[in-house]
């Protein structure tokens, strides 16, 4: 059964999600990916991205081109507007990465976040409680390198809001369909 990548249109089977770091690297052989493919990957209309590079959530592209890291917050937000309002977003994304517009004071590439966020979510259905989580949230961090003391700390805070978000995304879209075909039901 294929499995919706989170903040994207893409599906693939659930167990490849180790791999989407590959798939998304794999776009980006070329140097970087035009307004159109960014569109195509995460289903948003591109005025919706250009509004967004405007109001400053992420850096302009150069050249017209975005790189994986500037698709990654593009598709965090995306994953997230569904659940959280934007100002909300960009304050979680921002208790990270301090001024969006600005990649120096990262404390962590919006891809890797990302490809964290994705194991997460690809296994949430093997994680039972809290502790279990924790534990899982362990092993995705283990290759996090902080740059600064307390950074690791703050990323792991950003994952549980995501992965809960997102959670709560999900089983609000299930809600959805569920209404959808009781509503057939009594035509």
């Amino acid at each position: 059964m294929n499995w919706t990548v989170p903040g994207t249109v893409l599906q693939i089977p659930r167990e490849d999600a180790s791999h989407i770091q590959e798939l998304f690297g794999s776009m980006f052989l070329a140097g970087g990916i035009v307004l159109s493919q960014v569109s195509g990957i995460t289903g948003l209309e591109p005025y919706t991205v250009q509004n967004w590079v405007k109001r400053g959530f992420l850096v302009p592209p150069e050249k017209k081109r975005y790189t994986l890291r500037q698709l990654c917050r593009i598709i965090n937000i995306n994953m997230l507007k569904g659940v959280l309002p934007m100002e909300r977003i960009c304050g979680l994304l921002g208790y990270i990465n301090g001024q969006l517009n600005d990649e120096s004071d990262d404390v962590i590439d919006d891809s890797q976040l990302y490809f964290m966020f994705v194991t997460l979510a690809a296994h949430v259905r093997e994680i039972a409680g809290e502790q279990e989580r924790e534990q899982f949230l362990d092993k995705v961090m283990a290759s996090y390198q902080e740059p600064v003391p307390g950074a690791a700390e703050k990323v792991r805070q950003v994952l549980r809001v995501m992965l809960t978000a997102w959670v709560a995304a999900t089983i609000q879209q299930q809600a959805e369909a569920m209404l959808k075909v009781m509503e057939k039901e009594n035509m």
